[in-house]
Protein backbone atom coordinates (compact mmCIF):
# COMPACT_ATOMS: atom_id res chain seq x y z
CA UNK A 1 0.00 0.00 0.00
CA UNK A 2 1.21 3.48 -0.76
CA UNK A 3 1.52 6.01 2.08
CA UNK A 4 -1.46 7.98 0.77
CA UNK A 5 -3.68 4.89 0.82
CA UNK A 6 -2.48 4.02 4.34
CA UNK A 7 -3.23 7.55 5.51
CA UNK A 8 -6.66 7.39 3.89
CA UNK A 9 -7.64 4.18 5.68
CA UNK A 10 -6.22 5.39 8.98
CA UNK A 11 -8.46 8.44 8.72
CA UNK A 12 -11.51 6.31 7.90
CA UNK A 13 -10.77 4.16 10.96
CA UNK A 14 -10.33 7.24 13.12
CA UNK A 15 -13.68 8.52 11.85
CA UNK A 16 -15.30 5.37 13.21
CA UNK A 17 -13.45 5.75 16.52
CA UNK A 18 -14.54 9.39 16.72
CA UNK A 19 -18.13 8.27 16.06
CA UNK A 20 -18.00 5.86 19.00
CA UNK A 21 -16.65 8.57 21.29
CA UNK A 22 -19.17 11.19 20.20
CA UNK A 23 -22.09 8.74 20.29
CA UNK A 24 -21.23 7.86 23.88
CA UNK A 25 -20.94 11.56 24.70
CA UNK A 26 -24.27 12.37 23.06
CA UNK A 27 -26.10 9.46 24.65
CA UNK A 28 -24.84 9.79 28.20
CA UNK A 29 -23.72 13.39 28.68
CA UNK A 30 -25.74 15.32 26.12
CA UNK A 31 -29.39 16.11 25.65
CA UNK A 32 -31.23 14.80 22.59
CA UNK A 33 -33.13 18.06 22.15
CA UNK A 34 -30.29 20.57 22.41
CA UNK A 35 -28.22 21.85 19.51
CA UNK A 36 -25.14 22.19 21.73
CA UNK A 37 -24.84 18.41 21.93
CA UNK A 38 -24.47 18.19 18.16
CA UNK A 39 -22.02 21.10 18.12
CA UNK A 40 -19.96 19.45 20.86
CA UNK A 41 -19.89 16.20 18.89
CA UNK A 42 -18.71 18.04 15.78
CA UNK A 43 -16.05 19.80 17.85
CA UNK A 44 -14.82 16.49 19.26
CA UNK A 45 -14.60 15.02 15.74
CA UNK A 46 -12.62 18.02 14.49
CA UNK A 47 -10.26 17.87 17.47
CA UNK A 48 -9.63 14.15 16.88
CA UNK A 49 -8.91 14.89 13.21
CA UNK A 50 -6.35 17.57 14.03
CA UNK A 51 -4.73 15.42 16.71
CA UNK A 52 -4.37 12.67 14.12
CA UNK A 53 -2.68 15.17 11.81
CA UNK A 54 -0.06 16.08 14.40
CA UNK A 55 0.49 12.44 15.40
CA UNK A 56 0.78 11.15 11.82
CA UNK A 57 2.80 14.04 10.40
CA UNK A 58 6.22 12.82 11.67
CA UNK A 59 5.62 9.34 10.22
CA UNK A 60 4.58 10.52 6.77
CA UNK A 61 6.73 13.64 6.49
CA UNK A 62 9.42 11.87 4.47
CA UNK A 63 7.09 9.52 2.60
CA UNK A 64 4.71 12.12 1.13
CA UNK A 65 6.19 14.90 -0.99
CA UNK A 66 3.50 17.54 -0.60
CA UNK A 67 3.00 18.23 3.12
CA UNK A 68 -0.52 19.60 2.65
CA UNK A 69 -1.57 16.12 1.49
CA UNK A 70 -1.02 14.85 5.03
CA UNK A 71 -3.72 17.21 6.26
CA UNK A 72 -6.18 16.85 3.39
CA UNK A 73 -5.99 13.13 2.58
CA UNK A 74 -9.15 11.38 3.69
CA UNK A 75 -10.87 14.43 5.18
CA UNK A 76 -14.13 13.87 3.31
CA UNK A 77 -14.26 10.17 4.07
CA UNK A 78 -13.32 10.85 7.72
CA UNK A 79 -16.35 13.08 8.24
CA UNK A 80 -18.64 10.88 6.15
CA UNK A 81 -17.65 7.80 8.16
CA UNK A 82 -17.91 9.78 11.39
CA UNK A 83 -21.43 10.97 10.67
CA UNK A 84 -22.73 7.65 9.35
CA UNK A 85 -21.35 5.67 12.29
CA UNK A 86 -22.40 8.37 14.78
CA UNK A 87 -26.00 7.92 13.69
CA UNK A 88 -25.65 4.13 13.82
CA UNK A 89 -23.98 3.95 17.23
CA UNK A 90 -26.19 6.63 18.76
CA UNK A 91 -29.30 4.77 17.62
CA UNK A 92 -28.01 1.50 19.01
CA UNK A 93 -27.11 3.08 22.35
CA UNK A 94 -30.37 5.02 22.70
CA UNK A 95 -32.59 2.07 21.83
CA UNK A 96 -30.84 -0.15 24.37
CA UNK A 97 -31.19 2.43 27.17
CA UNK A 98 -34.18 2.20 29.48
CA UNK A 99 -36.62 5.09 29.37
Amino acid sequence: MTPIVQLYWIRVSLGIVAAVITALYAAYLGSATELTTLLNCISIAIIIYFISYYVLKPFYKTKIEKQSKILSTGIGMYFFAWFAFLVLFYTIIRTSMPL
